[in-house]
C-alpha cells in the first residue's frame, strides 16, 4: 500500500518523539511519504495532490479537526467518488479530536495508530456522508467557494466563540476545554443580537423559520467533547444519513442557563428541546440567511463573518479506515 502522511507539526497533544514513532509504525507496514505541512492550507493541497495522483492508496491525517478538515477538502476538490478516491485515516492530534473520536478511535495517537493498523490489516473501512456549505445564490455570499466539512458547522453564537479562542490561540494561548468556557460567557455577555435573532432557516417544501440566534449544522454525533463527556447537540446527526439542525431562538439568561445544563445533560437519546428549540434530522438541502453579518465555523475553523449559507448533506462521500 502506497500511503502519504500528512503531518500537523503544531498539533497540540503530540510530541516531535512521538510523531517520530508513529511515522516508524506507519513505514513499516506500507510505502509512507510524510509531508509536514508548513502553511495554512498545505493539508489542503496535499490532500488534493494525493487525489489526482495514481499512485497514493491512502492519505494519513496527524493533527486536529482543522487538519482533517484541509486534507478532506482537498481530497474532494474535484468531487466526492469513494470507489476512485484514496481512503483517509485520522491519527489524532489535536485537544478536541471530534471527528476521530466520532468514528470511535482511541484519542490517543498512539492507540489510535494501532487500531488504524488493525483495521488495514482486517480491511476494515467505512463511508462517510459529509456537508457541504456555499455562498447561498443570489446573495453577497454568493462567490464565497464550497467547502467540506466532517462533524459540524455553525452560523451566530457557538462561531463567535470558536472565533474568541482563535484569537487567543494567535497569542500564545493552549487550546483548552476551560478557555472554550470563558469565551462563551464573554461571547453570550458581548453578543448583541442573543434577544432578537437575525437568523432564518429555508429549505424546500417547509415554511421559512425565522428570528433563531444561532445555529449549529451536526454531521454526526457527539457535537463535540470537554474533556472525556461527549455533548450531543443533535443526537441523531449520524455518518449515515444527511445534516441536522439545532437552532435556539431566545438566549436570554435563564435559556442559556437551562440550555447550557441540557447540553452538559444530554445522551445519545435527548438532546436540547423546549419551545424555543429548533431540531430537524437528516436535512439534505437547506440555507441560512441572517439580516447582519454573522460570525461562521467549520469543523471548528473560524471562516469570518457571512450573511447567506447554503447547506448541502452529502451521503457516502469519503471511505475511512476504522
Amino acid at each position: 500500500m502506497r500511503a502519504l502522511l500528512v503531518v500537523n507539526p503544531a498539533a497540540t497533544t503530540t510530541s516531535a518523539r512521538t510523531r517520530d514513532v508513529l511515522i516508524h509504525a506507519l513505514a513499516s507496514e506500507m510505502k509512507l511519504e510524510a509531508v509536514t505541512t508548513e502553511y495554512r492550507g498545505h493539508a489542503r493541497d496535499l490532500g488534493r495532490r494525493a487525489a489526482e495522483s495514481d499512485d497514493v492508496d491512502l492519505v494519513v491525517a496527524l493533527g486536529g479537526d482543522g487538519t482533517v478538515n484541509e486534507v478532506v477538502n482537498g481530497l474532494l476538490h474535484n468531487g466526492p467518488d469513494p470507489d476512485r478516491l484514496p481512503r483517509l485515516a485520522v491519527v489524532p492530534g489535536g485537544s478536541t479530536n471530534v471527528f476521530a473520536r466520532a468514528l470511535g478511535l482511541p484519542n490517543d495517537a498512539v492507540e489510535a495508530t494501532g487500531a488504524i493498523l488493525d483495521a488495514l490489516r482486517d480491511r476494515t473501512e467505512q463511508t462517510v456522508g459529509l456537508g457541504l456549505a456555499a455562498g447561498a445564490p443570489g446573495t453577497d455570499d454568493e462567490g464565497v467557494p464550497p467547502r467540506w466539512f466532517t462533524f459540524c458547522a455553525g452560523l451566530g453564537f457557538d462561531a463567535g466563540v470558536v472565533g474568541r479562542v482563535e484569537q487567543h490561540r494567535e497569542q500564545g494561548k493552549r487550546s483548552t476545554h476551560s478557555l472554550y468556557v470563558r469565551q462563551a460567557l464573554r461571547q453570550f455577555l458581548d453578543d448583541p443580537h442573543r434577544r432578537h435573532g437575525t437568523i432564518t432557516l429555508e429549505r424546500p417544501g417547509a415554511e421559512p423559520v425565522a428570528g433563531l440566534v444561532l445555529s449549529i449544522v451536526c454531521n454526526t454525533s457527539p457535537w463535540t467533547y470537554l474533556g472525556n463527556r461527549p455533548v450531543y447537540a443533535s443526537p441523531k446527526a449520524s455518518f449515515d444519513t444527511a445534516l441536522d439542525v439545532l437552532g435556539l431562538s431566545k438566549l436570554s439568561t435563564p435559556a442559556v442557563a437551562r440550555y447550557a445544563t441540557q447540553l452538559l445533560a444530554s445522551s445519545p437519546e435527548r438532546g436540547p428541546h423546549g419551545k424555543h428549540a429548533l431540531t430537524l434530522h437528516d436535512q439534505t438541502d437547506f440555507t441560512l440567511h441572517s439580516k447582519v453579518p454573522l460570525p461562521f465555523q467549520m469543523d471548528g475553523d473560524h471562516l469570518g463573518l457571512r450573511t447567506s449559507v447554503a447547506f448541502t448533506g452529502v451521503r457516502r462521500a469519503l471511505r475511512v479506515i476504522v
